[in-house]
């Protein structure tokens, strides 16, 4: 109860351990605040950056800066005012992180969506630099320590999930558009069901009948033994399939 009291009143453990000018807005705060900012932006945008995603190192530091900086303004405002109410910079910071990490998403040619972890990551980054900004150093480092988990230890925690999952979708590149029969025909034969197939249109013309299909494992010897990567190994031998991976 002890902790919750202190956050209710506007007060912060870690701000408590450095002192009493760890919660007022004064230059060595905003200093301090801001180079946090920095620095916690760089790592995640080196992750990104290291992982050739389109948002990396430097718009990483913006976004946690600037969360910060909005959050810094908004306590001087209510500071000089006097007056209660709603923090206006870090709420429009907040709104204008979210339409940018929108339109950072994009589909492939493989219909796929690419770029929604670090559309959220953005998103995420702007709320912690905001937590700096306004001297929650605790909330904002408990988040950014959850945030460094979910990018670097997760992925292959969620491989290993998705290897046991019974569902999954490929894409397809067949030499001929007459080969899907015989490619269903193996599918069913392996103890697969095929639950939709969709041709891809951005492949026309290129010479390819190229799908995406959304496959189930209905053998219990395959649900046991084969992991994903095994079965596509397995798909990759036939003479006709000239592409296929896990989407």
């Amino acid at each position: 109860m002890e902790l919750i009291s202190s956050f209710t009143v506007g007060r912060d453990p870690i701000a408590d351990l450095l002192g009493p000018w760890a919660s007022e807005v004064i230059a060595v705060t905003i200093l301090l605040r801001i180079f946090l900012s920095l620095l916690l932006g760089a790592v995640i945008g080196w992750e990104r950056s290291n992982k050739r995603h389109s948002a990396g190192l430097r718009t990483f530091m913006l976004a946690f800066v600037t969360g910060t900086v909005a959050a810094i303004q908004d306590c001087c405002i209510y500071a000089a005012s006097g007056k209660s109410g709603i923090f206006i910079l870090s709420a429009c910071v907040i709104i204008g992180a979210a339409i940018i990490a929108v339109h950072s998403m994009f589909y492939t040619s493989r219909n796929q969506i690419k770029g929604l972890t670090t559309a959220v990551g953005l998103w995420v980054s702007v709320l912690i630099g905001i937590a700096l900004g306004l001297g929650f150093y605790t909330a904002a480092l408990v988040s950014y320590a959850a945030l460094l988990c979910i990018l670097f230890w997760f992925p292959p925690l969620e491989i290993a999930f998705n290897n046991r999952s019974n569902h999954f979708d490929v894409h397809l590149e067949l030499t001929s558009s007459v080969c899907l029969q015989d490619f269903v025909t193996v599918i069913r034969r392996l103890g697969l069901k095929i639950d939709e197939i969709e041709q891809n249109p951005a492949y026309v013309g290129s010479g390819l009948s190229v799908y995406t299909v959304s496959i189930s494992v209905s053998s219990e010897i395959l649900k046991k033994y084969k992991t994903h990567a095994e079965i596509i190994e397995a798909l990759k031998s036939l003479d006709y399939v000239y592409h296929i991976e896990e989407i």
